[in-house]
């Protein structure tokens, strides 16, 4: 994964935007290529900015019971994105506190309720984050990308034995969901951490 990759371009937007108080929280969606850097980068941003909120999409994954016959071939239908939306981004973006509870895949259960205080920054990481059940929450949306080879060679480390499996079932869903949609075309920002380095 690559290390410090916030461009300097990102933080001064950031620091202007919410040095202009605005009447609402600034919503920063991270989505792009799994391996490209989305947590890291969401990480960078909250220690730059301690007045703010990190909610991750991973954290909103349905129950296998609950997910549609076939989900494994269908961009998305592996989350509750509407959950997101409603319990967690929605608040957010109003100036509410959050509270929700995160569906563990590890644990195969729901784990205890988190509850976040309101911001005026609201970091919103992972893969779908740029969805269309999303838009109107969101104030500003990254892309992040790298090359092929360099998120081949980061899932490799990050997932071990288990990176053959992950790059057959995700990487294909996840780039369904960008084609789809639209989603490098219609961002905000790309970011390219392929020269980032690793860690």
């Amino acid at each position: 994964m690559p290390q410090n990759i916030a461009p300097p371009g990102l933080i001064s937007l950031l620091a202007a935007a919410l040095a202009q108080q605005p009447t609402k929280p600034l919503v920063l969606a991270l989505d792009g290529r799994c391996g490209s850097g989305k947590t890291t980068l969401a990480n960078t941003l909250a220690r730059q900015f301690p007045a703010s909120i990190t909610l991750h999409t991973d954290d909103f994954y349905l129950p296998p019971t609950q997910r549609i016959r076939g989900w494994e071939k269908t961009p998305c239908a592996n989350m509750d994105l509407a959950r997101l939306r409603d319990e967690a981004l929605r608040p957010a973006y109003e100036g509410q506190p959050v509270q929700y509870r995160a569906y563990s895949c590890r644990e195969g259960a729901y784990l205890p309720a988190r509850e976040l205080a309101a911001q005026p920054l609201v970091i919103l990481e992972g893969s779908y984050s740029h969805h269309p059940l999303l838009t109107g929450y969101e104030t500003l949306r990254v892309f992040l990308t790298c090359a092929k080879e360099e998120q081949t060679h980061r899932l490799q480390a990050r997932e071990g034995e288990r990176y053959a499996n992950f790059a057959a079932r995700w990487v294909p869903l996840e780039e369904g969901y960008f084609a789809q949609y639209h989603i490098a075309e219609t961002a905000d920002f790309v970011v390219d951490t392929t020269q980032s380095g690793t860690i």
